[in-house]
């Protein structure tokens, strides 16, 4: 396995440029261990604000803080909100004489604190679990099969690592957002979290969804908002195009975690995977999240008409879009809604990615390629 050079490369030219860096993504993506590979944990400049101590050592946070130099690591930040003040203050001294590297289990909280009390002095790198570039093409069925959490992905067998899953969703649920000021029980949104395994990959529909748990539209929204900014769950927003077509406007969801999405789905091994009837669902999934993670790209958008038509992934890339198709297929083909994608978005390139091994188009803006071409580095936007 390799280790993760390319997020740690970005985290060093981050800290060179920025006076403060905040790396945020879910619980137990590996952010920690990130940090340690750049400051010792008994370092006098780290602070963990899940430990007593740390949280003792910051009960006087300028007085704590201010003396320190070089680099300064506080993790868990979501825990103290009103460490960001005093953190503006520290970095508008000229000359500074720390850097600050800043780890979050992002909440919508802690985002609106980092853009609001620290708008220009910031720069904020968002990670998930292992991607396929970091564990090479032949971890792509057990990364699929188990997800992208390391302590999930690296479990001695799948018991193991199932295990892992219903005690992380457990702890999400009981511990943590109750931690960041979410006062819903947990019971509901266990249940409204299963409801969304079941809408994976389908376009959202609050009000079917607030009448199955008999609760009110907004009720639903709220929690989906509440998952969203924990990075358990993917909203993919429409992609709207002036056209006459009634195009549509409703986000679509994803359990943004492979693993996750098969242990609320009871799928515990590979057997039952392939014959679970999201198993299409779960690929797209999969493979939408390797793509944003492998490809620089602005906001992500899906498209979709109510005539039927549809692209997976839209992304803009300077002036162009383009899109992404997830075919599960032994050799795709050209199909009515790439075609009408294309006239209608003027999408520059559609990339069909599948599990195969040959790469290939079907016309000058329309190519084949394998799901392993994002685990070699390859560009999936390259010209004819």
């Amino acid at each position: 396995m390799k280790k993760r050079e390319a997020i740690l490369r970005r985290l060093r030219r981050a800290l060179a440029r920025s006076r403060a860096v905040v790396l945020v993504g879910p619980r137990q993506c590996g952010k920690t261990t990130l940090a340690r590979q750049l400051l010792d944990l008994d370092s006098i400049n780290y602070f963990d604000l899940e430990d007593p101590a740390s949280l003792d050592r910051l009960d006087e946070p300028m007085t704590a803080l201010r003396p320190l130099k070089g680099l300064v690591v506080i993790d868990e930040v979501q825990r103290c909100p009103d460490l960001f003040p005093i953190l503006r203050v520290l970095l508008d001294r000229m000359p500074n004489p720390a850097t600050f590297l800043i780890l979050g289990s992002a909440s919508g909280d802690l985002l609106n604190q980092t853009s609001e009390s620290l708008a220009g002095r910031i720069e904020r790198i968002t990670i998930g679990g292992f991607s396929l570039a970091e564990l090479g093409a032949a971890a792509a069925e057990q990364l699929w099969l188990r997800g992208a959490f390391p302590l999930s992905y690296l479990a001695s067998d799948e018991k193991a690592s199932l295990s892992w899953r219903r005690n992380f969703i457990q702890t999400i649920l009981e511990r943590d957002l109750p931690q960041w000021g979410v006062r819903v029980p947990a019971v509901a949104l266990r249940r409204f979290w299963m409801m969304l395994a079941h809408y994976h990959g389908q376009v959202w529909n609050a009000e079917a969804c607030a009448r199955a748990l008999g609760v009110k539209g907004a009720v639903t929204r709220n929690y989906l908002d509440l998952l969203t900014d924990a990075f358990m769950i993917r909203q993919l927003q429409p992609y709207h195009a002036n056209l006459r077509k009634r195009q549509i406007k409703s986000p679509k969801v994803y359990v943004r975690d492979s693993g996750l999405l098969h242990q609320m789905l009871g799928i515990d091994s590979m057997k039952s995977l392939l014959s679970h009837p999201k198993i299409g669902a779960s690929w797209e999934g999969l493979v939408i999240e390797e793509v944003l993670l492998a490809e620089p790209h602005a906001e992500p958008y899906f498209w979709g008409t109510h005539q039927g038509a549809e692209i997976d992934l839209v992304l803009q890339k300077g002036g162009d879009l383009f899109g992404v198709e997830c075919k599960r297929k032994d050799a795709p083909g050209l199909t009515p809604s790439i075609r009408i994608a294309i006239e209608d978005l003027n999408l520059r390139k559609v990339v069909v990615l599948y599990p195969g091994t040959k790469r290939y188009w079907l016309s000058d803006r329309v190519e084949v390629v394998p799901l392993k071409t994002l685990a070699d580095g390859g560009s999936l936007f390259s010209e004819r």
